[in-house]
C-alpha cells in the first residue's frame, strides 16, 4: 500500500477499519490448535521525522524462539483484564516501557500460531524520547524499522519451510541485517490490511 498518511491519518484509519480475518505466518493454522491466550504490543514510535515500529530481538539462550525478532508480549496471566493489559504488562517487563507512555489505538485480529498460541496484537503509539531498559534475560536488543517500509507490499516476501513433515508457507520482511518473519511478519500484514481499509 502507498504510505501517504501522518499520525492523525494512522489513528483515523485504524479507528474506522473493519474486522478482518486473521493472517497467518504459517499456512494451514487453525483455531483448534490455539489453546494459550497471549498478546503483543505493536509499538509505533511517533518521531518528528516519521513513524517507526519498535521490535525486540530475543536472546539466543531462550528455549523458545531464541534469537528471533518479535514484538514485546507474552501469555496472558489470570490478573490481566484484557489483551491490552497483557500487552502493556509484558512490554513493561521485557523492555521497561512504562504503561503510561503508550496510547492504545487499535486491536488487530487474533493470530493463531502453529505452536498453540492465540495472540492478540495491540497497536500502541509512543511519543519520543524512549526511556527503555530491556531485560537482558529475554531481550538481546531493541531496534526500529520505518513504518513505510513495513507497509510496502514489495517488502512482504513469502517463503516455505518444513514443519512436522509438511511444507508450509510464511511471511518474511528482511530489513538490513534483521529478519522479521513468521508470526511477527504475519501480524504486520494484518496491520497493513487494517490500514488499507
Amino acid at each position: 500500500m502507498e504510505f501517504d498518511f501522518d499520525l492523525a491519518g494512522l489513528r483515523e484509519r485504524l479507528k474506522r477499519s473493519r474486522p478482518a480475518p486473521a493472517v497467518y505466518g504459517d499456512d494451514g493454522v487453525g483455531r483448534e490448535s490455539a489453546a494459550t491466550v497471549a498478546a503483543v504490543l505493536v509499538p509505533i514510535i511517533a518521531h518528528p521525522s516519521g513513524l517507526t515500529v519498535l521490535f525486540t530481538q530475543r536472546t539466543a539462550h531462550l528455549r523458545a524462539h531464541s534469537g528471533q525478532v518479535s514484538f514485546p508480549g507474552g501469555r496472558a496471566e489470570p490478573g490481566d483484564a484484557s489483551p491490552e493489559e497483557t500487552a502493556l504488562r509484558e512490554a513493561q517487563e521485557e523492555i521497561g516501557l512504562a504503561r503510561g507512555r503508550v496510547e492504545v489505538i487499535a486491536r488487530l485480529p487474533e493470530y493463531f500460531t502453529r505452536t498453540g498460541f492465540r495472540v492478540t496484537p495491540v497497536v500502541g503509539l509512543i511519543e519520543p524520547p524512549l526511556e527503555l531498559s530491556p531485560d537482558p534475560g529475554e531481550v538481546e536488543s531493541v531496534f526500529e524499522v520505518p513504518l513505510a517500509f513495513l507497509l510496502d507490499a514489495r517488502n512482504h516476501q513469502r517463503h516455505t519451510r518444513e514443519f512436522q513433515g509438511a511444507t508450509v508457507g510464511y511471511y518474511a520482511m528482511p530489513y538490513r541485517d534483521r529478519n522479521i518473519w513468521g508470526a511477527t511478519a504475519g501480524m504486520l500484514v494484518s496491520l497493513c490490511q487494517a490500514l488499507a481499509d
